[in-house]
């Protein structure tokens, strides 16, 4: 036993030392050489693994658990709330509207309405893994087609709680047949009680994590031995894993929600280094397993049947995504992105078609084939995304930017700035005519060559990346102006500066109140809204313009920021919660126009001569923040 499965682990290996390279150097990524891998040398090709070695799908899940899990940690409630619209706009729709159509399709075809609800439930599901690895291969996970995709992939994993929890409710009460294979808690309980006790196992997953598993960290921590840290994640993983599996449940869903219980704890980053070198291999190992448990034979003895399904399913999910896409105003090369890279049915069909076929819902031979079409449409989609690359952007006159390898920095300064788009450009220019010199960063190629023609020396780089920043300086400087248009990646950027540069003093560009809100709760004190100085200095002019003193229409501006300043640190507290956001919004603006009027009172009694109008200028930008 222990012999066979260590001469197929090495084949596996094998496969995928042969054939990645191979794939990565066709154009094709890892993802479609490990399930090429996996389909050569499985049982209906070269048969170096038989049939049973499927038994090593197993080992190999602890991949897709560990992606699950690393995938928790990421999801913050802040994080979430961020993107609230986005995944549950487009996730909602594309989850719903793929059910309906699928349950259309199967039930045409002479499904129940339970089997086909619930195998359009599982079909709708898209592959985490395939998507995912491919976005970072590509270097598109900060795309408009990559968050979107990760918003739609977040709102399926979060999904797969309540459809666990609506699947038993489907069966008739006590009519579910005992199916072969490991006996769990489920095996005799009716649909209602299968629904309470998943809800339960859910629970008490986000309990043991809030109230046992962050004091076991911290035990670990205080030993200073890195390798005993990593024992204790593995721990965790495998151990919340096998606990939902006894249950009856899926061990990727539990640690799912172990890693979003411990996304706020101050252990996540070291989780995810010690983890991500094990989810590397072992997802890898999971794609080749994938490609060898194709049953082909299936395939040949009922290839109408797989191809019209396959095909089918395919389009009907692709359609769904264009449109939601189309929605979300994605451009036409990002939504083919999105719309091909999320077609295929996902890893989670396979745990949710065998609970399925557990609560005999589906029968036998559908469950095979409906496992079949997954497999296949995982393996295909490699190829789409290598057609949309080759083939269908080309013919619209659509080119991929190519990747260009980050400038090596030659200086180090007190001050870097890490985006030079408007705002950092104007900020750029401003303490350079004051003697100070920074060091830029920015990410557009084809802006770094604008601004570079324009006489500005800026480097190329990445400033979410720790290698980019330390070749920056920022070991040594003092301070860091996160100035990125896009509000995530400025939250990237800050979250990962003050965990790997305590030294820095980190100055933040906000583009709306909501993104102060969030920075604010990172434990930013420097945070800047990008409309608040504008805003307030059209103010200033239509004051000036209707007859008031200059100097007190300035006062007047300056006085109204440090008011609105303190008003934002207090509304931040209340924002979650809308009635009792809405009435302190309401005292804050009453009370900040009670002091203004207060002020208004002593400024004009100053006497002041008026201010020419360069001297104006020249107060109005120092009320800046």
């Amino acid at each position: 036993m222990i012999s066979t499965f260590l001469s197929d682990a090495l084949i596996y290996l094998a496969a995928a030392i042969v054939f990645v390279p191979i794939a990565k150097k066709l154009g094709m990524g890892s993802v479609l050489g490990y399930l090429l891998g996996g389909i050569i040398i499985g049982p209906f090709f070269l048969g170096f693994v038989g049939q049973e070695g499927k038994d090593i799908m197993h080992f190999a899940e602890i991949g897709v658990v560990m992606m699950l899990f690393l995938i928790g940690l990421e999801l913050e409630p802040s994080h979430f709330w961020r993107m609230r619209n986005l995944i549950l706009g487009a996730g909602s729709l594309q989850l719903c509207a793929t059910t309906i159509l699928i349950f259309v399709l199967l039930f045409f075809i002479g499904f129940t309405w339970q089997a086909a609800l619930a195998s359009g439930l599982a079909i709708a599901m898209s592959s985490t893994a395939i998507v995912m690895q491919t976005l970072r291969e590509k270097g598109l996970t900060k795309t408009e087609s990559g968050k979107s995709s990760f918003a739609v992939l977040l709102f399926q994993d979060i999904s797969v709680i309540p459809i666990l929890a609506l699947l038993p409710l489907l069966t008739i009460l006590g009519s579910h047949v005992q199916t072969e294979g490991q006996t769990t808690l489920f095996s005799e309980m009716p649909g209602w009680a299968q629904t309470l006790t998943l809800l339960g196992a859910v629970g008490l997953v986000i309990l043991c994590g809030r109230f046992i598993i962050v004091p076991f960290l911290r035990f670990i921590a205080r030993i200073h031995l890195r390798e005993l840290f990593t024992a204790a994640s593995l721990f965790i993983i495998i151990g919340t894993a096998c606990i939902m599996m006894l249950v009856g449940l899926s061990p990727a869903l539990g640690t799912f929600l172990a890693g979003v219980v411990l996304a706020n704890s101050e252990f996540r980053h070291e989780l995810e280094s010690d983890i991500e070198p094990f989810k590397g291999i072992l997802l890898g190992l999971f794609f080749i397993t994938v490609g060898a448990s194709i049953n082909f034979s299936l395939i040949i003895s009922n290839p109408l049947t797989i191809i019209s399904l396959v095909c089918s399913i395919i389009v009907i999910k692709a359609t769904v995504l264009f449109v939601s896409g189309s929605l979300i105003r994605l451009s036409f090369d990002q939504n083919l992105l999105f719309t091909l890279g999320l077609a295929q049915v996902g890893e989670f069909a396979f745990v949710l078609f065998s609970f399925i076929h557990q609560l005999d819902i589906l029968s036998t031979r559908w469950t095979d084939m409906m496992m079949g079409v997954t497999a296949i449409t995982m393996t295909v989609t490699p190829l789409l995304l290598l057609i949309n690359e080759r083939l269908i952007l080309p013919y619209f006159g659509i080119k991929e930017k190519e990747e260009k390898e980050a400038d090596a920095i030659d200086e180090s300064n007190p001050v870097i700035i890490a985006g030079f788009g408007h705002f950092g450009s104007t900020l750029g220019r401003f303490l350079r005519a004051n003697g100070i010199n920074a060091t830029v960063l920015d990410n557009d190629s084809d802006r770094v060559d604008l601004l570079r023609k324009m006489g500005f020396k800026v480097f190329y780089g990445d400033a979410t990346r720790i290698d980019i920043l330390k070749s920056a300086g920022a070991s040594e400087a003092k301070i860091l102006i996160a100035a990125i248009d896009s509000p995530d990646i400025n939250f990237g950027l800050v979250e990962k500066t003050k965990k790997i540069f305590p030294n820095l003093t980190v100055m933040v560009r906000a583009k709306s109140r909501l993104d102060a809100y969030e920075l604010l709760d990172m434990g930013i004190k420097d945070v800047y809204r990008e409309s608040l100085d504008t805003s307030v200095r059209l103010g200033v002019d239509v004051l000036v313009k209707l007859g008031v003193r200059k100097y007190s229409a300035v006062r007047a501006s300056q006085n109204f920021i440090k008011y609105d300043e303190a008003a934002l640190r207090e509304l931040a507290r209340h924002r979650y919660d809308q009635s009792d956001y809405i009435f302190t919004t309401r005292e804050q603006i009453q009370i900040q126009e009670q002091m203004l009027n207060k002020d208004r009172e002593v400024i004009p009694n100053i006497n002041d001569h008026a201010w020419d109008s360069d001297l104006f200028e020249e107060k109005s930008d120092s009320g800046k923040n």
